[in-house]
């Protein structure tokens, strides 16, 4: 499997959470969780980053469903998810990175 279909398997299954910088990033900019799932499942891997300092990452080109350009860096996280329910163990980390294009 693809690091882009690993990633996409993990959103559809909601085994995912934001960093602070990313929720702070996308109230800004006005992304909702609806965006960055649209554009993780028609994006595509742009770059890699195999030595980034928060562990090995990728960013993530798409578009919105409006046709906004949307850049997401992902990241596998150094520690389990867990959310108030417990639901998962393994996940993804996502942060919103930066737009191409301010709309």
């Amino acid at each position: 499997m693809s690091m882009i279909e690993n990633i996409r398997e993990k959103i559809e299954i909601d085994l995912f959470e934001f960093s602070k910088h990313a929720v702070d990033q996308s109230i800004i900019r006005n992304i909702s969780v609806q965006d960055v799932r649209t554009v993780i499942a028609n994006g595509t891997i742009i770059e890699n980053y195999p030595e980034d300092k928060y562990g090995s990452s990728c960013l993530i080109f798409g578009m919105t469903a409006e046709r906004r350009p949307i850049h997401i860096q992902c990241s596998y996280p150094s520690r389990p998810i867990i959310d108030g329910l417990v639901k998962s163990l393994l996940g993804l980390s996502f942060r919103v990175k930066r737009e191409i294009f301010k709309t």
